[in-house]
């Protein structure tokens, strides 16, 4: 099995993902995080309505739809960084976000940009360049209504090796 099969394979056992969660990501442990489904392509991350997640407006608050946005596509990145066999950095450098109805109930924010996190991972270990590719994570309630929509813009450089870092 591959890294990057090894990893889905991780993130989407409940209790490995929340022991990951609780000792990387406590917020996305306590806001109640989930990863619905991971593949190569895409992947869906979940954030329920409750009392650590509401707004006084009775709704979910910004911050927990916006991480889980980001982990949609993070979780994303990691596992096509897992399968590089490089060691590669990735960094969010820029996010917008429009909101189009209320956010109640289970949303579930889905990205599907694999595909460009791949391209931009194989490019930046071919060139030693930086390379930033902006994901868009759509975020669904339980009607299948958009209650927002994210464009994170992600940053990933191949690290060099000690022995070229000294040359």
């Amino acid at each position: 099995m591959d890294k990057a099969a090894a990893f889905r394979q991780t993130i989407s056992n409940p209790v490995k993902l929340r022991l990951f969660m609780l000792r990387s990501l406590p917020m996305a442990y306590l806001a109640g995080l989930r990863v619905a489904s991971i593949t190569p392509e895409h992947a869906t991350v979940t954030v329920p309505f409750k009392y650590l997640t509401k707004n006084p407006f009775r709704s979910i608050y910004f911050a927990c739809l916006s991480m889980a946005a980001e982990m949609a596509s993070g979780v994303l990145a990691m596992m096509h960084i897992q399968g590089a066999g490089v060691p590669v950095s990735m960094l969010v450098v820029g996010m917008e976000a429009d909101f189009t109805k209320k956010a109640v109930g289970l949303i579930a924010f889905t990205s599907t940009n694999g595909h460009e996190i791949e391209e931009a991972i194989a490019e930046s270990r071919a060139t030693g360049e930086g390379r930033t590719v902006v994901c868009t994570s759509t975020g669904l309630d339980l009607q299948g209504d958009v209650v927002a929509t994210f464009r994170i813009t992600w940053s990933f450089r191949a690290k060099k090796n000690r022995s070229e870092a000294q040359q």
